[in-house]
């Protein structure tokens, strides 16, 4: 099952998880890694930024703009097809290292 794409960081992993319902913006972003992570994850505004720039230039997430005219001025980022297919891939990838440890220690399901 190894894939040919590198694992994503634990960054990427969030921010693309916290855009599989719908768009966000960069702070609402850190505040449901910070939830969903139970507090472990904790995303800086400038890892948050950074990474977001860097999944826009692969393409897996896009700029958008709310039409709630109290967050015109947010920006609010959404999972492209391909965002959600990296992710997609990411999770099957760690299904994967989960059964394979289970096996080796001699848990089963």
């Amino acid at each position: 099952m190894p894939g040919k794409n590198e694992p994503l960081t634990e960054s990427y992993f969030y921010i693309l998880l916290c855009l599989y319902h719908g768009p966000l913006h960069g702070y609402g972003i850190m505040q449901k890694t910070a939830e969903l992570s139970q507090g472990n994850v904790k995303i800086g505004s400038g890892t948050m930024y950074g990474a977001t720039d860097n999944m826009m230039k692969k393409g897996w997430i896009r700029e958008t703009f709310s039409d709630n005219p109290e967050d015109k001025r947010k920006r609010l980022y959404e999972l492209t097809d391909s965002g959600r297919g990296a992710l997609n891939q990411e999770m099957r990838r760690l299904k994967y290292l989960v059964e394979i440890s289970k096996k080796v220690i001699g848990e089963e399901d």
